[in-house]
């Protein structure tokens, strides 16, 4: 499978396309026009026409308390 543009995993698109489909089949309504009647393709054709968009929670790295010590060749 290729990788779809806009996605860092191929594992993260069908985890978006899933719980689009999740949220069109429980009533949310289309993004795009289509001829599909089944929630996941639906959900591919959102995702392909760029109606859908992902965020991550980024991960910070610990503010540092102390400046680091410089190592000492011996």
């Amino acid at each position: 499978m290729k990788l779809k543009d806009g996605f860092d995993s191929n594992y993260r698109y069908v985890l978006v396309a899933a719980r689009r489909a999740r949220q069109l089949s429980g009533g949310a309504p289309r993004l795009v026009d289509t001829n599909a009647s089944k929630p996941c393709k639906i959900a591919q054709q959102e995702i392909e026409a760029g109606k859908i968009r992902f965020t991550t929670k980024g991960k910070q790295e610990p503010a540092r308390t102390e400046e680091p010590k410089p190592e000492v060749e011996k």
